[in-house]
């Protein structure tokens, strides 16, 4: 069989984006066929992404796409193992990959949106970096305005759905969830088992008081207020005035707030904190293993 030529694995590289052994080695296999050596790869990153999958993805990043008549949005969370993978090049590529795909078909179920070619844009990816990465988690809203914000980090993202007012107001909405992070748009939106299990703690605390019952029965209905108004959007201080709560600068503009969500990169996943020295330990017996 003739030599691979460097010119060739060059064009492997530039198109699968994988090492320059493991092209080599693809093509050597293939007999210098370049389309099925980009088959056997696409194969084996498949298996690679596999074995990748069972590890802990707990960083990455967050996007937002707001349509330019500013009444449709996605959000979406790409996760990666470490941040130093979520500032690769190839890995915000694939987020925007995502992002546009989302927003194109409206689909928020991730299992959906990824079948075809973002999947295998994924397993490619996942073999270049050397890391799992997968898309976490998509939503969308559609109300006469919508607004988002994406903090500077890519960290946090929220969009903001009004009835009224306009974009400039609802990103200023967006900009106080993601410094604030309400619970919830309003108080009634707040579930019975949430106000009951905190109604527990504070009659706990005030029956340690000794005052009468009935002193007692007001120091609680005073915090559940002061709860409720805490976690919800609506009634909380606006960052930018404190003096206006949301509620009413949205009613000012002839607004009403309609959808909120906020997400953070990694919020609600475990994820598992290894010793530096027992990890080297662990590698280098495996290695030892090996030989």
């Amino acid at each position: 069989m003739a030599a691979i030529s460097a010119s060739l694995v060059k064009e492997l590289r530039d198109r699968t984006g994988l090492g320059m052994m493991e092209c080599k080695k693809a093509l050597k296999e293939s007999g210098g066929d370049i389309d099925a050596a980009i088959e056997e790869l696409r194969k084996n990153s498949g298996m690679k992404a596999a074995k990748k999958a069972g590890r802990t993805a707990a960083d990455g990043v967050v996007r937002a796409k707001v349509s330019d008549d500013a009444t449709f949005a996605v959000l979406v969370e790409v996760n990666s193992e470490t941040d130093f993978a979520a500032r690769d090049e190839g890995f915000l590529g694939f987020v925007d990959a995502v992002v546009e795909k989302a927003f194109e078909t409206r689909e928020t179920d991730v299992a959906k949106l990824m079948e075809g070619e973002l999947e295998v844009a994924r397993e490619a990816l996942v073999q270049k970096i050397g890391e799992n990465i997968g898309v976490r988690r998509i939503v969308t809203t559609e109300n006469a305005v919508v607004g988002q914000y994406v903090h500077g980090t890519n960290r946090i993202g929220v969009l903001i759905g009004l009835s009224g007012g306009d974009a400039a107001l609802a990103k200023d909405i967006a900009m106080h969830t993601a410094a604030v992070n309400p619970q919830f748009v309003k108080q009634s939106d707040v579930p019975a088992e949430v106000v009951e299990k905190e109604k527990a703690i504070f009659t706990a605390q005030a029956e340690q008081s000794g005052k009468p019952a009935e002193i007692i029965e007001k120091m609680i209905g005073g915090r559940i207020s002061k709860f409720l108004a805490e976690i919800s959007l609506v009634d909380q201080p606006f960052v930018k005035d404190p003096e206006v709560k949301i509620g009413a600068l949205a009613k000012k503009a002839g607004a009403e707030v309609e959808f909120m969500v906020r997400y953070e990169v990694g919020e609600g996943i475990e994820k598992e904190e290894v010793d530096f020295a027992t990890e080297v330990a662990q590698q280098a017996a495996a290695a030892a293993n090996k030989s």
